[in-house]
């Protein structure tokens, strides 16, 4: 069922398919929406509920008026459906939000699925000059060098014309710059992973960026019990280059959990 839900100063986009039982929430990247977990769904079948939201500015949810948290949103969405614990499955910026929900309130978290996961106060993770360039062709109104760009960064796994991935990115560039000096930046939280304790899986796209590589790996190593899930074929687009997988992953992961 779709719906929106309020948000402090705002309000998101939500879909919530019913059911009983724990649910999982899903997540999505700074370079999509919450459609590119459509690819994933179909093996989701299985689960007794599932809820994905379309984070402030993204996707079908409007562009944020005031300052908000990504984590105090994601808390907002799981009080309006009723939801006092869930497994969490989050990618990019996803990740680095399930991950923040799981140390401020972890009785509220059974389980984390994090693929390519970011995280905060990992050094390095972002490139300034990346983010020049970004804005320097956003400014030129060239969406299309933009694209390009993203998919030489994060889809180095696809084929050209690489359409789906060009097609997620190309709807997540609006929100990059709707949100710009809006959303409240996390505290570091990378110093803090050792803290976790619940089931985890963290898949790494071996065709990612090296710095995202590098981080996944320590992040894995620094969560107690963490599994790491190397794939060969994925970049920074998990969800849509191994949908199977990931899939696989968090019913596996809901299995442990539940």
């Amino acid at each position: 069922m779709e719906t929106t839900v309020q948000v402090d100063g705002g309000e998101v986009w939500a879909d919530d398919t019913g059911g009983d039982g724990m649910p999982v929430v899903l997540l999505h990247p700074g370079v999509g929406d919450s459609r590119v977990w459509d690819p994933v769904l179909p093996g989701l079948g299985g689960l007794p509920r599932v809820i994905r939201y379309d984070a402030r500015g993204y996707g079908r949810s409007p562009a944020p008026t005031v300052s908000y948290s990504q984590v105090e949103d994601l808390k907002a969405v799981l009080d309006h459906f009723g939801v006092r614990r869930a497994v969490l499955a989050g990618s990019s910026m996803g990740g680095q939000t399930a991950i923040g929900l799981a140390l401020a309130a972890p009785g509220r978290v059974a389980g984390l699925g994090l693929f390519v996961p970011g995280i905060s106060g990992y050094p390095d993770l972002e490139v300034p000059e990346v983010m020049e360039q970004i804005g320097k062709l956003a400014t030129a109104g060239d969406m299309d060098g933009v694209v390009a760009l993203g998919l030489r960064l994060w889809g180095a796994a696809g084929t050209p014309p690489d359409q789906d991935a060009a097609d997620v990115l190309r709807a997540a560039i609006p929100a990059w710059f709707s949100t710009y000096g809006k959303e409240t930046e996390d505290a570091p939280l990378f110093d803090r992973l050792g803290e976790l304790d619940l089931p985890c899986t963290l898949l790494l796209g071996e065709r990612d960026q090296p710095q995202v590589v590098r981080c996944n790996e320590e992040m894995a190593s620094r969560i107690r019990g963490c599994r790491l899930v190397r794939h060969p074929d994925c970049d920074h687009f998990p969800t849509l280059r191994a949908p199977q997988t990931v899939a696989e992953i968090v019913n596996e992961l809901y299995g442990k959990a539940a």
